[in-house]
């Protein structure tokens, strides 16, 4: 995925109120910056950190500048916008990065499905196989050289893994993807210390037959590129 204008840097001063960061230019300008992230983003997000924001051209936009990337104190980029991860999960499936989701010749986004009022990020379909839903979550927690998944307690999260379970048991396929989007992750593992109650979850879908994949990502500011899978690991 490359970025269609290149994105401007900024020295991030704090973010606040969820949706929203102020960065500090070069000029000395202070600028508020929408952020597209309503996780904890722990270790993504600290003061004096450089940010990689792009523009909108929307004049409609409060605020026309979206915070993209990190790039970290100690040099890791991180991918800020959670809407990416799915771009990137399709461009991996398309381009046949993951072998066992191959032979698909249908995607479809965001179709409701299961007795939550969900949506699957993922449908796929196509040439006799079984219908595929894949599930995409954005990893972007780094601790001791470890990628974790959640960041913070996700009661949305674990009625996603719920639904995945109910899929099998129909007989589709059913997929948790996990979008590596920190340069310094190579390997992801439920977080049971921050949220347990998915992390069991997370191991009853395992077993009950939903597959957990994780797909690493290469990232700069002229864009992120899917490089292939990273192992999953059921505990650390």
């Amino acid at each position: 995925m490359k970025y269609p204008q290149p994105l401007q840097s900024a020295t991030l001063i704090k973010r606040y109120k969820r949706f929203l960061a102020d960065v500090s230019l070069d000029n000395g300008d202070v600028m508020t910056l929408h952020c597209a992230n309503t996780g904890a983003m722990t270790g993504c997000a600290e003061p004096g950190d450089t940010v990689w924001y792009s523009t909108s051209d929307n004049p409609k936009r409060k605020y026309p500048c979206s915070w993209e990337l990190t790039q970290t104190q100690d040099g890791h980029f991180i991918g800020i916008n959670t809407a990416t991860a799915n771009t990137l999960a399709a461009e991996a499936i398309e381009q046949g990065l993951l072998a066992t989701l191959g032979g698909y010749d249908r995607i479809q986004r965001e179709v409701r499905y299961g007795e939550e009022n969900s949506r699957i990020d993922l449908l796929l379909s196509g040439n006799h196989l079984p219908l595929c839903y894949v599930e995409v979550k954005s990893c972007t927690l780094l601790q001791q050289q470890q990628g974790y998944f959640p960041d913070a307690v996700t009661v949305r999260g674990q009625k996603h893994l719920r639904e995945l379970m109910q899929m099998v048991d129909q007989g589709h396929r059913a997929v948790l993807l996990f979008m590596v989007q920190h340069s310094g992750i190579d390997s992801v593992s439920p977080a049971d210390h921050i949220d347990p109650a998915y992390a069991a979850l997370c191991r009853q879908a395992m077993d009950k037959g939903v597959e957990i994949l994780a797909v690493g990502t290469e990232i700069s500011p002229q864009g992120i590129t899917v490089m292939g899978s990273v192992p999953v690991k059921a505990t650390v």
